[in-house]
């Protein structure tokens, strides 16, 4: 895989710089701030872009604005977030957009490097990877929507972990339930959303942008 890297951290550029490298995958750039990620993604068309939310001039949001940009220039260019924070204005509009491609981890919550490598290829590959706390704290933020309030707490579960990217045989595999109690709740929740008679677009796309959408 094609990559361009964006930490401000020297060390950690670094690290990743060659840690990706040892894995096999080419690294075009590895830069320290959002604007210059942008003008390299511009100029060396990756597959993927790992990026940090916070960096200069302001280590506020930067890190998201530039992947946003990217999205919206480039949207097959796939997007993962490697970040202390959760950024939720950004975060929000990111994930409420084409998630094909799109994942969000958290540095302190990435046990083993082979989760952070298994997320990117994942990633790179049009799937999603977000750390279930990035959820949560979305999901907080987004609680007072309707109809999402109609869910079960066993629904809402479910959901959250479609948005994590899971299959149904995963989720299952995760809450201890078979895989047709899991297919159960799937339907319960597209009827309670209204995306039973959908058609031309993925139930359960929609169903995890309800979610994480404002």
């Amino acid at each position: 895989m094609r990559v361009i890297l964006a930490e401000d951290s020297a060390l950690l550029r670094e690290g990743l710089v060659r840690l990706l490298e040892d894995e096999g995958h080419e690294v075009l750039a590895a830069v320290g701030d959002g604007r210059a990620l942008v003008e390299a993604v511009e100029a060396r068309e990756p597959d993927a872009v790992v990026v940090d939310v916070r960096m200069p001039p302001t280590h506020t949001d930067e890190g998201l604005r530039a992947a946003l940009e990217i999205r919206s220039r480039r949207p097959r260019v796939k997007v993962l977030v490697l970040s202390q924070y959760v950024e939720k204005t950004y975060a929000t509009e990111l994930m409420s957009g084409d998630i094909d491609g799109v994942g969000y981890l958290l540095k302190d919550r990435v046990a083993q490097v082979g989760d952070f490598l298994d997320a990117l290829e994942r990633v790179g590959a049009g799937g999603t990877a977000f750390d279930p706390e990035v959820v949560r704290q979305l999901l907080a933020r987004t609680s007072h929507a309707d109809p999402l309030t109609r869910l079960t707490a066993r629904e809402r579960e479910v959901l959250e972990l479609m948005a994590q990217g899971l299959t149904n045989a995963s989720i299952a595999q995760t809450l201890h339930v078979s895989q047709s109690a899991v297919e159960k709740h799937v339907n319960a929740l597209f009827d309670k959303l209204s995306l039973s008679h959908t058609s031309g677009y993925s139930r359960r796309v929609l169903a995890v942008l309800r979610y994480l959408g404002s």
